[in-house]
């Protein structure tokens, strides 16, 4: 059995299907790519991943870790190992980057993080995303730029190592420079955790710098095309147009 596995899920929302029969097989050490045009449901396939009560199966099954997640809480997913960032990080007032970091470590593994070595660690990963170590101070995302905000959430998927990780759109808006950063710090989460990537994008920009083994082309709710990297050159020179047209075939 595969680390995560989707079997043929479905998603039905006021009596609309917004997932149809999407099956994924990730394996530790694998990345993984969802690409797809807006609104094909990349987004929506995550968080009901992560178990988002809004997104209810109505249809088919989500293992993790030779579990049946299908009806799991999210946050006995997390302590399982599922891990998920987000297009719009939440700001969270009162408290830190550090505090919200250090806690989380703790509620996941259940022992207590010696401050001191929590702190090395830290500083450490922060200066590896080049983010001023003065933002492990400040509450969490709270006048960050979208930019540092995305460098916070690939932060905590460094410091809270994750079996797998979802990572929704990070590195929309970012500029060149921060999205090599960004990849910076998802290979060294790969080098160091030997952990599964689930990477939702509808552009190519952040898979440049990555190896990436399979690629997976969702349309309206629907796994089209899965593939090599090859696919990725494939939608950055023609788009999505065959694949929405696949979509719409199968569809009539």
């Amino acid at each position: 059995m595969s680390l995560l596995e989707v079997n043929n899920v479905s998603v039905t929302i006021d009596e609309k299907t917004v997932l149809h029969g999407v099956n994924l097989a990730l394996e530790r050490g694998e990345t993984h790519v969802l690409m797809g045009p807006n609104g094909a449901g990349k987004s929506k396939l995550g968080t009901t991943i992560m178990g988002n009560h809004l997104y209810q199966l109505s249809g088919g099954s989500i293992n993790f870790k030779v579990n049946y997640i299908s009806a799991v809480d999210p946050d006995k997913r997390a302590r399982l190992g599922l891990f998920m960032t987000f297009q719009n990080p939440l700001e969270v007032p009162g408290i830190s980057l550090e505090g919200f970091l250090r806690s989380a470590r703790q509620q996941l593994t259940g022992e207590r993080v010696k401050l001191f070595q929590f702190q090395k660690e830290l500083q450490a990963a922060m200066e590896l995303l080049d983010m001023d170590l003065s933002y492990a101070k400040r509450d969490l995302n709270v006048g960050f730029s979208g930019g540092e905000r995305k460098k916070s959430e690939i932060l905590q998927l460094l410091m809270l190592r994750p079996a797998c990780a979802i990572l929704d759109e990070t590195d929309s808006g970012l500029d060149v420079d921060a999205v090599r950063t960004v990849s910076r710090g998802i290979e060294e989460y790969r080098r160091v955790q030997n952990g599964a990537l689930l990477i939702i994008t509808h552009s190519a920009k952040i898979l440049e710098s990555l190896h990436v083994d399979k690629v997976h082309i969702l349309v309206k709710g629907a796994v089209i095309a899965t593939g090599d990297a090859s696919l990725i050159a494939d939608v950055n020179a023609h788009g999505f147009e065959k694949y929405i047209a696949m979509a719409e075939g199968g569809a009539k």
